[in-house]
């Protein structure tokens, strides 16, 4: 029996209104493949630099539907044990010596049959995404997914069409209502074609210049208006220097932050360079911020604050 999807989600609106209660100011392409992703109960599959927001929409959506967050994190070499399941060997071996104690080895089939209890099941984040709950679906976040190779893809792509798993022992795991799922990628590799048409796609950009501003309003009260402009008017100049690592929306909260607890009102050189590292944290992008770039960036950042 397929999974259903169970959120029912009425406009467009209803989704960029629920995100913007939770801080989280997402545009018009966005917001959409959200709706879409949700109404038609498909996985949606986020690209984009990191620091650009990926990861905070599949917590914003948990916190919006109310199921519980999962974190699939990948990494190079992640295989299907770790991410759907594996025995507590610890117990298991328990369970036997206790069985030995009591003298209940008799039957040696029975007694194999009993280690492979639910009970002795380490549920890793597929599969607790895909269990039975009780409330609202849960959301499962595949993060970094670029970091996975081929076959690991390639499982994923399988689970992910049937929303279900098996486990030899105990046979098909099959999800009775269909978690939202979330796919995230930094592009360090391209994701096969195939897992990409599974899914619903969406690029995630840099927020433009009033939308930052806004981010640093609700995320950083303390931080006054004219410097929260120069914040995100100097934090757009750095992203168009070819850094090596851009800064992303929360090194930019981050920055903001740093310079009210300094007491600052306005940028100035001085303080651009001793906080550099809330903002950028690599020592050859502080390099490329050079003693022009900064005096540059001042201007553009100061004009904003103005404005």
């Amino acid at each position: 029996m397929r999974a259903e999807a169970t959120v029912d989600i009425g406009t467009v609106e209803e989704v960029r209104s629920a995100l913007a209660e939770r801080d989280y100011l997402a545009d018009e392409g966005l917001v959409t493949s959200v709706f879409l992703a949700l109404r038609l109960g498909r996985p949606l599959f986020l690209e984009g630099e990191a620091g650009v927001g990926k990861t905070e929409i599949a917590k914003t959506l948990a916190d919006w539907v109310g199921g519980p967050f999962i974190r699939l994190q990948c990494y190079e070499g992640i295989d299907a044990s770790q991410a759907v399941y594996e025995w507590d060997h610890a117990r298991q071996l328990l369970h036997l010596r206790t069985a030995e104690a009591a003298g209940e080895t008799g039957d040696l089939e029975s007694l194999e049959a009993s280690l492979y209890d639910p009970r002795f099941l380490i549920r890793r984040p597929l599969l607790e995404a895909l269990s039975p709950v009780d409330g609202p679906p849960p959301v499962l976040l595949v993060d970094e997914v670029d970091r996975a190779d081929d076959e690991f893809e390639a499982f994923l792509l399988e689970a992910l069409s049937d929303y279900s798993v098996t486990i030899p022992e105990l046979g098909p795991v099959v999800a009775a209502q269909r978690p939202i799922v979330v796919l995230t990628s930094n592009r360090t590799r391209d994701v096969h074609d195939a897992l990409k048409r599974r899914c619903l796609y969406h690029w995630v950009e840099h927020p433009t210049f009033e939308t930052e501003v806004e981010i640093i309003r609700r995320r950083a009260p303390e931080v006054g208006e004219p410097l929260a402009r120069q914040v995100a008017s100097a934090v757009e100049k750095m992203r168009g220097l070819a850094l090596y690592k851009p800064p992303g929306v929360a090194e930019t909260i981050d920055w903001a932050q740093s310079l009210a607890i300094l007491g600052q009102t306005d940028l100035d050189e001085t303080t651009v360079r001793s906080t550099l590292g809330a903002v950028l944290k690599y020592r050859e992008d502080q390099q490329r911020v050079s003693d022009q770039a900064i005096k540059d960036m001042l201007e553009v950042a100061l004009s904003a604050g103005n404005r």
